[in-house]
């Protein structure tokens, strides 16, 4: 009988929290989350606009820190890391693709997807290989020498995953990678996204469509900061 293969736990969040303060009021954006995440596992987490979602994306993305509660990656507490090795990690460990696509408009896509390979001890040759290697993984190989305003939405976004996936990380999230598309291009990101997913990447994803969500193995539903469901 062949036993299931057990999966490394990648993230564990224990009790997390995190506000925001003001003269005149504190707000809690999320409160004692508690999750882990295993390597090669695909989240999704859904909620109604101003839950928290993309705060817990961006703490899950060493962007922002939590007011409490505890945060390890690849078992290291992230609390314990310097500025300049979250900024290390983030760079070596971690792929975004973001709701508004964020290319440089005087890059060409070629450009964009190799800028953040620049911040890494890696050899300009083996950063073209790795660049050309992640556009003709999304169906851009012959659009590396277009410039973002050429391109589609949809193609904006595949870009977008390019970029996110040309320094192989371990985790890569997606904050509403389909909000700013229409269905047909959602769908195909959205199938993207699938494909890296079975070819082992570990996936976080904020969205507001069940539709996109129920593609994930997980579901967490946050409301007022708070996880209140997982299936």
């Amino acid at each position: 009988m062949t036993m299931p293969t057990t999966r490394e736990v990648l993230i564990q969040l224990d009790n997390v929290g995190k506000r925001f303060a003001t003269e005149d009021v504190e707000t809690h954006a999320l409160q004692n989350v508690s999750l882990t995440v295993d390597a090669g596992e695909w989240l999704a987490i859904e909620g109604p606009s101003g839950c928290g979602k993309s705060t817990l994306l961006s703490i899950l993305g060493l962007l922002d820190s939590p007011s409490t509660g505890a945060y390890r990656l690849h078992g290291q507490p992230v609390a314990q890391l310097s500025a300049d090795d979250r900024a290390d990690a983030r760079t070596r460990k971690i792929g975004f693709v973001f709701q508004a696509f964020n290319l440089i408009a005087d890059l060409t896509v070629f450009e964009n997807v190799e800028l953040p390979l620049t911040y890494r001890s890696i050899g300009s040759a083996e950063r073209r290989e790795r660049v050309r290697d992640a556009l003709d993984r999304v169906g851009l190989g012959h659009r590396g020498a277009h410039y973002p305003s050429q391109l589609s939405g949809g193609q904006q976004q595949r870009a977008a995953v390019a970029r996110a996936v040309a320094g192989n990380p371990v985790l890569l999230l997606a904050d509403e990678p389909t909000g700013n598309l229409d269905s047909v291009n959602g769908d195909a990101v959205m199938s993207l996204l699938a494909e890296l997913h079975r070819d082992g990447a570990t996936l976080c994803m904020v969205t507001h469509d069940p539709k996109h969500a129920m593609r994930a193995e997980r579901v967490v539903r946050l409301v007022d900061g708070c996880v209140v469901h997982e299936r």
